[in-house]
């Protein structure tokens, strides 16, 4: 699955986790303060934020495009010279392109939430009656909105066409490291659904959730900055009183909760799919042959096998039932808990209404980033089952100890 694409899986992504970790420290502690002798001259933090396309190209900004460029180039010359790989300007060049089109994606948002302070203040701010907000101004921060829209748009779909094609590509690299050893392969049970069905479901599902988990990370990045310092509006929390950046706090506590909950709740789901997709294989193996041989396909071994498919589905039933029940119940929660930890502050006036949206907004981006797997959990369950598929394929062509999971018995 991985080999196919990236040149030794194992060490290349530890050594990408290790460089994006040092990258990132290096530009917190050195590299940002470095501008200065470029003749840039640092972001103050209480400085108003550039509304429009002026945010996306403020020598900061630009230093910082300069920066990832220059990190990427050497990774990149590193891995192309330790250890070729025919598809290394997809699997290395490829990745770190989506990486900085997602990010900038994710800085669009950020954006957008700077947008909001001007607008919905004007926007309470004419609802007053008294006449200080002007047609004009409200249609010129809509043309603002409109501008960085447009922006948004225009890298989404870049985004989404670029990763599309990546993936492919690699299900093709699958495609073809499996078909190189199709002598070995065609002699295992369902090596053509393998080859075929579950290199495409794990492609496409490696795109949804791929990009998913990306966002999720970079709009962390993104974000945590600035609810900390929306965090700064808000004094007191219900029940527990004052605690630094309270906002911060209690959007990592919520997520977290709801990410234990909801882990545990499914704990068992990967393990039941995993096992569904052996009944059905079964099943539908034994009436294969029973369209060629009258001797196979019998009523009580047709039977036996429907009522392990029966089984194993009211299992999976009863475990999503709850589960549901669980998440559920979560998102419902989750729905109102920014506006629970926020009635002191809203109910004591120390806020505008154009805080409060760029304070939800802030908090659902980082709450909805920390709670990925509560949003996800169903989606990665399917691909956790696929990959031990894959995985137990692999083994079987490759002489390895099968899984445990695929020497389990069906009953």
């Amino acid at each position: 699955m991985f080999k196919s694409f990236f040149p030794r899986p194992g060490l290349f992504f530890g050594s990408a986790l290790v460089w994006i970790g040092l990258a990132v420290f290096l530009w917190y502690t050195v590299a940002s303060g470095l501008s200065v002798h470029f003749g840039v001259t640092p972001e103050k933090p209480d400085a108003e934020p550039i509304l429009g396309l002026g945010y996306f190209v403020t020598p900061q900004f630009i230093w910082f495009y300069t920066y990832c460029a220059l990190g990427f180039a050497l990774f990149a010359g590193f891995w192309t010279v330790f250890e070729p790989h025919p598809y290394q300007r997809w699997s290395i060049v490829g990745s770190a392109v989506i990486i900085f089109s997602d990010y900038y994606s994710v800085q669009v948002s950020v954006a957008l939430n700077n947008w909001r302070r001007p607008f919905f203040d004007a926007v309470q701010s004419a609802l007053d009656g008294k006449g200080t907000v002007t047609v004009a101004q409200l249609y010129g921060l809509i043309g603002i909105f409109a501008e960085i829209a447009l922006v948004w748009m225009a890298v989404y779909v870049a985004t989404r066409f670029l990763v599309s094609h990546y993936v492919f590509r690699w299900r093709q690299a699958m495609n073809d490291y499996y078909m190189s050893r199709w002598a070995r392969v065609r002699t295992i049970e369902g090596a053509a659904q393998r080859v075929q069905e579950d290199t495409m479901r794990f492609a496409t599902i490696v795109e949804d959730l791929g990009v998913s988990v990306l966002d999720s990370i970079m709009t962390l990045f993104a974000f945590l900055p600035v609810l900390a310092v929306l965090s700064h509006q808000v004094t007191d929390l219900p029940l527990i009183g004052k605690i630094p950046e309270p906002l911060l706090v209690a959007s990592i506590f919520w997520s977290l909760f709801g990410t234990v909950l909801l882990a545990v709740a499914g704990i068992k789901l990967p393990g039941l799919n995993f096992r569904n997709q052996r009944v059905e294989a079964a099943y539908r193996k034994e009436l294969v042959y029973g369209e060629d041989d009258p001797n196979r396909a019998a009523p009580p071994t047709v039977t036996e096998l429907f009522s392990n498919v029966r089984r194993n589905y009211f299992r999976m039933y009863f475990h999503y039932a709850y589960f549901n029940i669980f998440r559920g119940l979560y998102i419902q929660a989750d729905n109102v808990f920014a506006y629970l930890i926020l009635i002191p502050t809203i109910v004591a006036g120390k806020i505008t209404f154009g805080v409060l949206q760029q304070i939800l907004t802030a908090f659902g981006q980082v709450s909805s980033s920390f709670q990925y797997l509560v949003g996800s959990w169903t989606t990665i369950i399917e691909l956790l089952s696929i990959h031990k598929r894959l995985k137990a394929f692999e083994a079987a062509f490759e002489g390895q100890p099968l899984p445990k999971a695929e020497l389990a018995p069906l009953d």
